[in-house]
């Protein structure tokens, strides 16, 4: 072999060494995302059911509709009883203006037979009558608002009923409530579903979470809010480094997870941190291992 050649690998196994040892990251994870599991809030067959895997949606997007006939139908109903209860309503109102108007003839008719009854003109036999009749009247009155209150109360009780019937229906539109990626689909449509069945998973996958764990030493250099840099596989011998935030580090200790040590170290101890990192184009999975250099 000639010397150059022989020069030559030297210098190769010397780059290769001193690659090798600046290869080793300050820790090792794998991302994660808040995963959401969107159940139905009504039972009933879902009439619809516009949910796929890999499918963006946005809060508040429509995505299904679970059958409301029977509530459509129970809603009609109470109204009906609302009609009803107000006729009665207008019914006593009316009755009380009746005998509003008898009581102020009979009050008439009691003044007039005491001017009289001073001119000895009336008897005290009448004026009794007459007071007896205007006490009537007004405990009749009395009875006939006692009577409205009580058609009042069972009308507010109806609206109650109906303000819950409205609710169910809404309920049985299945709105999507946070902005993310299907993750899982769970249901089909015409399915029959019942309260709290899960319907699909979703997540925010535009910004991914690296759960990685740092011994003790480590800890007291790492900060919230700290920028750092994630790195990950690119192909199978270069790994591209991306831009990490650390939103969070846990407050207690714990030994390390199985898989992400050998079996010697198992038994450290180490504290979990969550590096969140920006993925608009997509390329971070659920899964996928990374690495952090603080």
């Amino acid at each position: 072999m000639e010397l150059k050649q022989i020069i030559g690998l030297i210098g190769l196994g010397v780059l290769l060494l001193s690659c090798n040892n600046g290869d080793i990251s300050d820790a090792y994870g794998q991302f994660e995302a808040d995963k959401t599991t969107i159940s139905s809030e009504a039972s009933g067959i879902l009439k619809s059911f516009e949910v796929k895997e890999g499918m963006k949606l946005e809060t508040g997007q429509k995505v299904g509709q679970v059958d409301t006939t029977q509530l459509f139908l129970r809603k009609e109903e109470l109204m009906a009883s609302v009609r009803s209860i107000r006729s009665n309503i207008d019914k006593l109102t009316a009755q009380a203006d009746v005998y509003k108007e008898q009581l102020k003839t009979a009050e008439q008719d009691l003044d007039r037979l005491i001017s009289l009854k001073q001119n000895n003109a009336a008897t005290q036999q009448q004026i009794d009558h007459a007071k007896g009749q205007v006490n009537v009247l007004q405990k009749q009155i009395v009875s006939v608002e006692v009577q409205k209150q009580s058609v009042y109360a069972e009308l507010e009780a109806m609206r109650t009923r109906i303000s819950q019937v409205e609710d169910q229906l809404q309920k049985a539109q299945i709105i999507n409530p946070v902005e993310g990626m299907v993750l899982s689909s769970f249901a089909e449509p015409n399915e029959l579903v019942s309260a709290g069945k899960p319907l699909y998973e979703i997540a925010n996958l535009e910004e991914m979470e690296l759960r990685v764990y740092i011994s003790g030493a480590q800890l007291p250099n790492i900060t919230l809010g700290q920028n750092v840099e994630v790195l990950i596989d690119k192909d199978a011998a270069v790994n591209e480094a991306l831009k990490g935030t650390v939103s969070w580090i846990a407050s207690e200790a714990e030994f390390t997870p199985r898989m992400i040590q050998t079996k010697e170290e198992r038994v450290t101890q180490v504290y979990a941190v969550k590096v969140r990192v920006p993925n608009p184009d997509g390329k971070l999975k659920i899964g996928m291992p990374g690495e952090v250099n603080f």
